[in-house]
């Protein structure tokens, strides 16, 4: 009997509605129909012979839109004889069955075929102890494309291409596609699993093979045919994510335990040198007075890596010159930042291109004002947490929009996740990748701390004027290691940012600060033996902005655009050539001429003379020549790569051009240490060594391609993998906390690599 009341499928604008009970051998539907009224319940009985067929009329004004629902029950519990209920419109037929049969889902795997004209769809109910399974949808083919939907308990499941968009959450998918869902999104704790293979493949990644091309429609219409394996199972627990969270924490906090013991071991080793007398200034502080008179500079004769005849230690040892320095002696410790570099008048005429000495030592480039240099360090720091903050605010702003826009749209393909290790909490979609960025900050505010000490120990020993302080080893500048330390951290923040919703138009927030941080490296290696020329914060961060400029054009015009890496490689190579030559000649090339117009054509003709006629067959700078040599070689390669490939990943290709020259250049400055009879104490050597291993491993799954923004969400979902750390993380996630620890000691090691050089006097230690 059919009744009203109990709801059911509807239909739209319906004429004819009939009944009739399934049988096999029954007939179809006939018969005169009975005029029908909207509003009215209608009872009756039928069987495999008989039938009800009712007709509703109505009338419509143009523009207009009406919408009738049906609602149907019957008393009949029969599966095997089920009444078909047919609605027949102007241009469309619906059919269902009461009662209605749904093939449910276990977690065991379930083969099924489907078609554009024959899509599938399954219940599945959430059991009692499971609160979030991944419905993991697997195929043989890549084509045709397929769409995976997840909705709710309600008619009409929307179960075609046009539809199948309008409810719940769905995915595109070619070979591959895991929907995570969990109990709370559905109060009936059950939903249905719905499979519409699309009619053509362009949201996959294009359209029909071309093999299929050249065939008839027939052969069209077999090949839109999909074999899927479907698989549900339980996500994981609660504690799960507990155990991920002390895992991360406790990892990173292990290396605050480790500073802290290395701290105190320091210190207890100077205390009782203290109390045997044998304490020496490179026991840690500094903090003392020598009784050594000192002088200020070596004559002017002096070669290179000269080591004085009373030294058996490679130059180590200190001499007792016949006076020491003058009271309140400036040769300070940091680089002024007010201008663009630091022209130090009173030598000026010292640093000409061509220079009167060949060899130069440090106390030859670090006669500084130390009243005016004291309070310098504060402006990298402070200029990159301004940058930080007026860069990270709308970051984050934009990502919490596009985690947004996916929670209620339900469109999947939005974000870049991989899939099969995308574990929720709270709005979030994949929180295990924001959380592995932990380290970032962590770490990062662990180098603060221990550059922090360091200041101090420093400023305490200015304060009492301790010759070891002024007129030996490196003058100390933390400015820059402070800005560091605020770029590890905001590396963090800006890449949890990204993985909030990883996808083509927010890439660049990842890579951001590592531009940032590389380019800070090279400074602070550069700066170390060259204190007297150093960049402003004002002109390095005004460099990275043009950079991270360039790094978005390549994301908008780097894909096809042959003019644009055209332009861009013009640019790398005039820039490679213009910054060699301020290397070679320690920043002392200047374009204009000191006398007349005509000075620079008076530069131009002394370097001539000198480096092509008097030097020709060897370089002035022989060592610098090497390196700038393999440098641009380096950045030559870079650039015609990039126009032979021209990579998608335009932002990582930036990134590389980066890690090379920083690698090149502490490679130089090693080897040169080397070279120039200095040492590697057992901290830095111990952090050159971790960071060569860990930098290693942190590849090794950096290159383990999970995802792809570079191709169509279905594609890049075949890349996707299961999680393989405690069940929570995936390869990127390790890559994550592996490239933290290599930057820490990648920073340790510029923070530590010429504490050797702190018994040494400056005029011992060699510019290179």
């Amino acid at each position: 009997m059919a009744s009203g009341g109990a709801p059911g499928p509807g239909a739209l604008l319906c004429a004819l509605l009939w009944a009739v009970a399934a049988a096999a051998g029954g007939d179809g539907p006939g018969g005169s129909p009975l005029p029908g009224t909207f509003g009215r319940v209608y009872r009756g009985t039928v069987s495999i012979n008989a039938e009800r067929v009712y007709a509703f009329a109505y009338s419509s004004e143009p523009g207009q839109v009406d919408a009738v629902r049906v609602y149907v029950n019957s008393s009949s519990e029969n599966l095997q004889y089920p009444v078909l209920f047919v609605v027949r419109q102007q241009k469309g037929v619906l059919s269902w069955q009461v009662p209605l049969i749904f093939r449910g889902l276990t977690n065991k795997a379930f083969n099924f075929t489907a078609s554009p004209s024959q899509p599938q769809y399954f219940l599945y109910k959430f059991p009692q102890d499971v609160d979030s399974v991944i419905i993991k949808v697997v195929s043989d083919a890549v084509y045709p494309c397929s769409v995976v939907s997840v909705q709710d308990i309600v008619c009409p499941v929307y179960d075609l291409d046009h539809n199948v968009e309008f409810n719940g959450v769905y995915q595109s998918m070619t070979k591959q596609a895991a929907i995570t869902v969990q109990r709370k999104d559905f109060p009936g704790e059950q939903f249905f699993v719905v499979f519409v293979i699309k009619p053509e493949d362009y949201a996959c990644g294009g359209s029909v093979p071309s093999s299929i091309h050249g065939n008839v429609n027939r052969t069209w219409n077999l090949q839109r045919t999909k074999n899927l394996q479907v698989t549900i199972v339980p996500s994981i627990k609660k504690s799960v994510y507990v155990q991920a969270m002390f895992f991360s924490f406790l990892s990173f906090l292990s290396f605050y335990l480790g500073s802290v013991v290395v701290a105190f071991v320091h210190y207890i080793r100077v205390r009782r040198k203290a109390s045997a007398g044998r304490l020496s200034p490179e026991d840690g502080s500094g903090i003392m007075a020598s009784s050594h008179p000192i002088t200020a500079s070596t004559p002017e004769g002096s070669s290179y890596g000269a080591i004085d005849e009373s030294s058996s230690s490679g130059g180590h040892q200190l001499s007792s010159p016949e006076r020491g320095p003058p009271a309140g002696s400036d040769t300070d410790s940091s680089v002024e930042e007010e201008s663009d570099f630091d022209t130090m008048p009173e030598i000026e005429s010292d640093k000409n291109v061509i220079r009167t000495k060949v060899f130069l030592y440090l106390s030859d480039l670090s006669r500084k004002d130390r009243r005016i240099v004291s309070k310098k360090y504060k402006i990298y720091f402070w200029n990159i947490i301004t940058i930080a903050v007026f860069y990270a605010l709308p970051v984050i702003q934009l990502v919490i929009t596009y985690q947004t826009v996916v929670n209620v749209t339900g469109n999947q393909d939005i974000c870049y996740y991989n899939f099969l290790c995308a574990h929720p909490l709270g709005v979030l979609s994949a929180f295990n990748n924001i959380l592995s960025n932990v380290g970032h900050m962590l770490l990062g505010f662990l180098f603060l701390l221990i550059v922090l000490r360091r200041d101090i120990l420093h400023r305490r020993a200015m304060e009492i004027k301790d010759v070891y302080t002024l007129d030996y080893g490196i003058p100390k500048h933390f400015g820059l290691f402070y800005a560091m330390g605020i770029a590890l951290m905001m590396e963090g923040v800006l890449s949890a940012c990204y993985h909030v919703c990883p996808n083509y138009s927010n890439f660049q927030f990842d890579t951001s600060f590592m531009y940032m941080i590389a380019g800070l490296c090279m400074l602070k290696l550069y700066q170390t033996r060259h204190p007297d020329i150093n960049a402003s914060a004002y002109s390095a961060y005004a460099s990275f902005a043009v950079v991270i400029c360039l790094a978005v054009l390549g994301v908008v015009f780097g894909k096809n655009d042959m003019w644009f890496w055209i332009i861009f490689s013009m640019i790398h190579v005039l820039a490679s050539l213009a910054l060699s030559t301020q290397i070679y000649y320690m920043g002392r090339f200047k374009i204009d001429g000191p006398d007349s117009d005509l000075g620079i054509f008076r530069r131009a003709a002394m370097v001539l003379y000198t480096d092509c006629i008097q030097q020709c067959s060897r370089p002035m700078y022989m060592d610098r020549m090497v390196l700038l040599i393999v440098g641009n070689l380096v950045n030559w390669s870079f650039a015609i790569f990039g126009l032979l490939y021209r990579p998608r990943d335009f932002a990582s290709y930036i990134l590389g051009i980066f890690i090379c020259n920083l690698l090149l250049y502490l490679a130089f400055y090693i080897i040169m240490k080397l070279r120039s009879s200095e040492k590697l104490l057992p901290i830095p050597m111990f952090c050159i060594m971790a960071t060569a291993v860990v930098w290693a491993a942190a590849l090794y799954f950096f290159f383990q391609n999970l995802s792809s923004w570079e191709e169509t969400p279905a594609e890049s979902r075949e890349k996707n993998r299961p999680c393989i750390l405690l069940g929570f993380f995936d390869d990127h996630d390790v890559w994550h906390f592996l490239s933290a620890a290599a930057l820490f000691f990648s920073f340790l090691v510029l923070l530590t690599l010429d504490d050797d050089l702190d018994v040494v006097r400056r005029d011992k230690i060699p510019v290179f």
